[in-house]
């Protein structure tokens, strides 16, 4: 339990890697906000019913937009009311399996757009909204969602690659930045996951399907609960001195 007592905000949380990495905190002690554009407040509620009886952790369901400042800070007011403040913050919302597969210049301008508004601009809003907090609480921990094709040069998704390729540069800047104010700035980078998404879209990934587990030194699919561990490390205090890194998460498929 040493997340005891802390306030984690996943957003993204109602479903796939984000509502694991959710129930994976709670596990810990800390109390959830899982933020989403999508059933928050019914995510929230079958959360909590799996909880032990003699657990503590609070689960809170709020809507929350993160492309959008205002629904951000309607979150964030939302989060100090309830709770007074927030310790974590795991950026995990974005948009990828319903993108479009293909060459490059298939890719619709709109939906190259939409995927840094949600995948980089709403990691930024969600990070400037909490910072405050944590500073007035004497520090906090930021995750960040990246993805293993920024390291392996995948093709055809080249509008969401090159969004989690910012999110690395993004989380090594803003460890630097805030390293003084004791918040410390991490990403992990999943493998192609078995996520809600993936198998909602599963036709559109048939290769992928076939040819992931096969790539990694660990030949199995990854699924969402091998990424929850990992994120609860480097939320709590086993990871006090990390800051600024990538993760690799994905059975040694791409080394880095």
């Amino acid at each position: 339990m040493e997340l005891l007592g802390k306030v984690a905000i996943v957003t993204g949380g109602a479903s796939g890697i984000g509502r694991a990495i959710a129930a994976e905190l709670a596990r810990a002690g800390a109390h959830i906000v899982i933020a989403d554009v999508r059933r928050a407040e019914e995510a929230a509620s079958i959360m909590a019913a799996t909880l032990p009886e003699d657990a503590s952790p609070q689960i809170l369901g709020v809507y929350a937009d993160v492309s959008s400042e205002q629904s951000v800070g309607e979150m964030m007011d939302g989060v100090r009311h309830h709770f007074g403040g927030v310790d974590i913050l795991v950026n995990n919302a974005a948009l990828f399996a319903e993108t479009t597969g293909g060459p490059f210049e298939m890719i619709p301008l709109e939906e190259w757009r939409r995927v840094f508004e949600i995948n980089v601009l709403g990691t930024y809003l969600c990070s400037r909204a909490v910072t405050g907090s944590m500073r007035e609480r004497g520090g906090g921990a930021i995750l960040n969602l990246a993805s293993g094709t920024v390291f392996k040069g995948v093709p055809w998704r080249l509008h969401y690659v090159a969004s989690k390729g910012a999110i690395v540069a993004f989380t090594r800047s803003l460890a630097r930045e805030l390293g003084t104010d004791n918040i410390r700035v991490n990403a992990i980078a999943p493998g192609f996951t078995m996520s809600d998404g993936v198998l909602a879209n599963a036709e559109g990934f048939t290769d992928s399907i076939r040819q992931s587990a096969a790539s990694r030194s660990l030949v199995r699919d990854e699924v969402p609960a091998d990424l929850a561990c990992a994120a609860r490390f480097l939320c709590g205090p086993g990871a006090g001195f990390i800051t600024g890194q990538t993760v690799v998460v994905d059975g040694g498929s791409a080394f880095h």
